[in-house]
C-alpha cells in the first residue's frame, strides 16, 4: 500500500505560529524601545546646557547629541536592537536543533555502528542527540528497519524510499532553521537605507543653515551635520552586525544540511551494500 503523504504535525504548526507572534511582537518591542531609550536615556535633561533638551548638548555629551540627530535616530536604534534580538533567537533555534551533542562526531558515531550492522544502537545515539539533524537520521534510519524486515522488497526501490523517507523529513524539520533569517537580510538593506535617510535630512538642516541672510547659523550648520553622520553610523553599524550575524548563521545551517546528507547517503549506501 502506498504511503500516506505527510502533514506538518501540530507541534510543527504550534512552533511555527510562535515563531510568527515572536517576531511580530519583536518588532514592535524593539521600536519602542528604541524610542525609549532615544527620548528618556539620550534625551535626558541632565544631558543639555540649563537642563533643556532644546538647548545644546554639554560638551562631549553623545547621549545629547545623539538625541539632536533627529526623529530618524529612534528608527535605527530599534532596527539595531532588531539585529541583536533574532540573532540571539536564531542561535538558540540552531543550537537546539544541534542537538545535545556534537554533530560531527554523533555523524561519524551512526556511520561506524551502520558499518557494522548495529541499526538499533544507532537508533540509540538519535535519541540521546536529539535535535533536527538526529530527527532526520533517526527516520532513515527506521526506514532501514521497516525495509530489511521485508527481504521480498526489491533493493533498489528499498533505498529509494529510504532516500525519500530521509528527504521528507529534512522537508520539515530544516525550513524552522531558516525562519526569521530573511529579517535579518532585509535588515542589511533597510539599516542602510534608513541611515541615509537620516544623513539627508541632516544635510538638508545644514544647508539651510548656509542660506539664511547674512552669517550663516553654526549651531543649526553643526546640528544638521552631526545629524547626517550619527544617522550614517548608526545605519551601517545596523547593516554591518546584521551581514555578519546572517552570514554566521547561514553557515551553521549549512554545517547541519551537510551533516544530514552526509549520513543519508551513508545509510543509503550501506543498505545497497548489504542488499545486493
Amino acid at each position: 500500500m502506498a504511503n500516506a503523504p505527510k502533514t506538518t504535525s501540530p507541534a510543527k504548526q504550534e512552533s511555527g505560529n510562535s515563531s510568527n507572534l515572536f517576531a511580530s511582537l519583536a518588532i514592535v518591542i524593539c521600536f519602542v524601545v528604541g524610542y525609549i531609550v532615544w527620548k528618556f536615556v539620550m534625551g535626558n535633561p541632565s544631558n543639555f546646557v540649563d537642563g533643556d533638551p532644546a538647548n545644546q548638548p554639554l560638551p562631549g555629551n553623545y547621549g545629547g547629541m545623539v538625541y539632536h540627530a533627529g526623529v530618524i535616530v529612534p528608527v535605527l536604534l530599534g532596527l539595531f536592537l532588531m539585529v541583536f534580538v533574532f540573532s540571539i533567537e536564531r542561535f538558540i533555534v540552531i543550537g537546539k536543533a544541534s542537538g545535545t551533542g556534537n554533530v560531527g562526531i554523533f555523524v561519524r558515531k551512526v556511520q561506524s555502528l551502520l558499518r557494522t550492522g548495529n541499526i538499533d544502537s544507532a537508533i540509540a545515539e538519535c535519541d540521546k542527540q536529539q535535535g533536527s539533524v538526529a530527527n532526520v537520521i533517526k527516520a532513515g534510519l527506521l526506514k532501514y528497519k521497516d525495509v530489511e524486515a521485508n527481504p521480498g522488497l526489491d533493493s533498489e526501490k528499498s533505498a529509494l524510499a529510504i532516500q525519500k523517507e530521509i528527504e521528507e523529513t529534512t522537508a520539515l524539520e530544516m525550513p524552522m532553521l531558516e525562519k526569521n533569517l530573511n529579517v535579518l537580510a532585509t535588515l542589511v538593506s533597510i539599516g542602510t537605507l534608513s541611515g541615509l535617510l537620516g544623513t539627508v535630512t541632516g544635510m538638508i538642516k545644514a544647508f539651510s543653515a548656509l542660506a539664511t541672510g547674512g552669517a550663516p547659523d553654526s549651531a543649526k550648520l553643526a546640528n544638521g551635520i552631526s545629524e547626517a553622520l550619527i544617522n550614517t553610523a548608526t545605519g551601517i553599524a545596523c547593516s554591518t552586525f546584521a551581514i555578519i550575524f546572517y552570514n554566521i548563521l547561514t553557515a551553521k545551517i549549512d554545517k547541519l544540511t551537510y551533516s544530514i546528507d552526509e549520513a543519508g547517503f551513508s545509510i543509503v549506501q550501506t543498505y545497497a551494500a548489504n542488499h545486493k
